[in-house]
């Protein structure tokens, strides 16, 4: 049995889990956090090969039951007037699902057959003939045959295995935020841009949702009260509800905010380290990371078993598999489309949402993006 330690129990890292236990492998994932978060953005599934891993891992039912079903956001001016509309068909891909809902899903699935060791984090790795030598900020020292970073954007087994985050994440220049607010902001999720800046409320992301424009910034994303400070100095002097969604965020518990960034990295495995996810692939907020994790997984954990353990030949061919269908985290950009930088380029986004003939192009491109490899039945 191989022993492989997982670092992240977000979507990635549980998913990957459950395909190691079917194949036999011993198998212990490692999360920063507590418990596994709940709540979160809606994360979306597009197309058959998708839906096709959500069906062999048993869970498309589950997931369909949790559903938050594709939401239309209106784009409004600072008046509150429409201008154009966000279509929840383009937004939600072919089933949309609350993160935490979807990481809760996977977590019931895997929680009997393997160990999670939650309020814990990798301090070091050490490559030896015979596996990987780990030790922890909590638990003490062990030794595993693999190790896999599915820790995000920031991975820490990507930093400890391959180099600093500087040599490989890219920031796109834009940055996004996910805050849990309350208070009464209208029935219909609705968004409001000024050049470089969008805000949104009641939309499939989070309560509130922000995307702003701007150069790397230095902060601690465990601390909310930075990260609110950020949000209010970036959306200073802005119209529509703004100041009294930032005002509620000011009184929010935990706020998400991040970079839009890419991974730039020749290769996905070095040793007996792997990548997964957005730490391989990168988040480009384009509404394809959480599909490309659970594809990634199921391929990943079906070529070690077709490779008998070979984890050098699995690499090969998940890297080689990998590299083409992840070309969209390589390639995309959420950030201009969301928040343009000019009233102009605000204008003709408006206008290319109200065309029905652009929008279904989109929406069809996306799709091919989302079916761009042959699964192989492992």
């Amino acid at each position: 049995m191989r022993n492989v330690l997982i670092s992240g129990a977000g979507i990635g890292g549980p998913a990957l889990a459950y395909w190691l236990t079917r194949y036999g492998c011993k198998v212990t994932v490692v999360e920063r956090a507590p418990a596994i978060r709940p709540g979160g953005q809606a994360v979306d599934f597009k197309g058959p090969t998708h839906l096709t891993v959500l069906s062999r891992m048993g869970i498309l039912d589950d997931v369909r039951r949790l559903q938050t079903g594709g939401t239309d956001q209106e784009i409004v001016d600072a008046t509150g007037r429409r201008l154009a509309v966000l279509p929840g068909e383009f937004t939600g891909g072919a089933l949309e699902i609350k993160r935490g809902d979807l990481a809760g899903i996977l977590y019931d699935r895997t929680a009997a057959d393997c160990e999670y060791v939650f309020g814990d984090s990798i301090t070091s790795l050490t490559e030896t003939p015979g596996g990987v030598q780990v030790t922890f900020e909590r638990t003490a020292p062990r030794t595993f045959d693999l190790v896999v970073g599915a820790d995000g954007i920031h991975s820490n087994v990507r930093r400890l295995a391959f180099g600093p985050e500087s040599d490989y994440v890219r920031h796109l220049g834009y940055y996004y935020a996910l805050v849990d607010v309350e208070g009464d902001f209208g029935t219909v999720p609705q968004m409001y841009n000024e050049p470089g800046r969008l805000v949104a409320t009641g939309g499939p992301k989070a309560p509130a949702f922000f995307v702003f424009a701007s150069g790397e910034l230095t902060y601690d994303r465990y601390d909310s009260g930075q990260q609110k400070e950020i949000l209010a100095r970036a959306y200073q002097g802005m119209g529509w509800q703004t100041p009294r969604i930032i005002e509620a965020v000011r009184r929010a518990g935990n706020v998400y905010l991040d970079s839009i960034s890419q991974v730039r990295i020749d290769r996905y495995a070095q040793g007996r380290v792997a990548l997964l996810g957005d730490a391989g692939y990168g988040n480009t907020l384009g509404g394809f990371g959480s599909g490309l994790a659970m594809v990634g997984a199921y391929v990943l954990a079906g070529e070690l078993a077709a490779a008998g353990g070979d984890h050098r030949a699995a690499f090969a061919e998940y890297e080689r598999q990998l590299r083409q269908y992840a070309k969209i985290a390589k390639n995309g950009n959420a950030g201009p489309m969301l928040a343009p930088p000019t009233p102009a380029r605000i204008r003709m986004r408006n206008r290319m949402l109200r065309s029905r003939f652009v929008m279904g192009l989109m929406t069809k491109l996306g799709d091919r993006y989302a079916t761009d490899i042959a699964l192989k039945a492992y």
